[in-house]
């Protein structure tokens, strides 16, 4: 199933979409829910984040194949950052153009775990019961800022800005991440395509150490990590992050 969040008028709702409508339902989509009967035609909606998360987990050097490229070792533990909650954004929101930043800024396709039960020091093979769902990803970051003090990389302040997070448009449930394929197009023109099978530590490995430190809740998202591909964007640029059997996210930056 595809679940959804959105807009109508002054109304916030999720549901889960159905050809050009969507089949809206209460209660909470990580618990009790059930269907209202009511059908609205998605077009007539605005497109919300899929959840709203408490905190979103960004993994680094997580594909074997930019790994190799770039010479860097195979982590023994998932090298991860936070991102802020401030910088959540749907699918159709733009990506602002940070004020006080002129440096490069770049993309980041991606796959993007939602945690649907509570999960603390859970064993790998428990941990696809606490997964939701998946979802695309755009890890937007101001590239000059991670290393511009030797002393301290900025990691979190990199990748913060507002609306340096869109995530969407949907989050799938019945998904296979060993046969799925990421493509990132920038202006129409393809920069990634890579297999997401190529990761370093699978989903449930992720959700198994990550939980060992740190409570993950329904709702949180780990974003996988990308691969080769990754440039800065120019503004007025449209950046669209497809993954085979989930759907398209699409911004504009700028």
């Amino acid at each position: 199933m595809k679940w959804l969040r959105f807009r109508q008028g002054e109304r916030e709702a999720f549901g889960t979409l159905d050809g050009a409508e969507v089949a809206v339902f209460d209660g909470d989509m990580f618990g009790t829910h059930r269907p209202t009967g009511e059908r609205l035609a998605l077009a007539a909606l605005e497109w919300l984040a899929p959840c709203v998360p408490g905190k979103m987990i960004g993994l680094w050097n997580n594909f074997n194949a930019a790994a190799e490229k770039n010479g860097w070792a195979r982590p023994a533990d998932p090298l991860y950052f936070l991102k802020a909650s401030t910088s959540f954004a749907a699918h159709g929101q733009p990506i602002q153009v940070p004020a006080h930043y002129d440096g490069r800024v770049a993309y980041e396709g991606e796959l993007a775990v939602v945690i649907g039960k509570a999960a603390r020091a859970v064993s790998v093979e428990a941990a696809p019961g606490h997964i939701f769902g998946y979802t695309c990803a755009n890890d937007v970051t101001a590239m000059e800022l991670i290393a511009r003090d030797p002393s301290f990389p900025q990691w979190a302040r990199a990748k913060s800005f507002d609306t340096f997070g869109p995530f969407g448009p949907v989050i799938e449930t019945d998904f296979d991440v060993g046969k799925a394929t990421l493509r990132t197009r920038v202006g129409g023109r393809e920069r990634q395509n890579y297999p997401l099978s190529d990761m370093t530590f699978s989903p449930a490995e992720l959700v198994s150490r990550l939980s060992h430190d740190m409570t993950l809740e329904p709702g949180d998202v780990i974003l996988c990590g990308t691969s080769l591909g990754v440039l800065p964007m120019k503004p007025g640029t449209t950046v669209e992050v497809e993954i085979d059997g989930i759907g398209m996210l699409a911004n504009v930056y700028g």
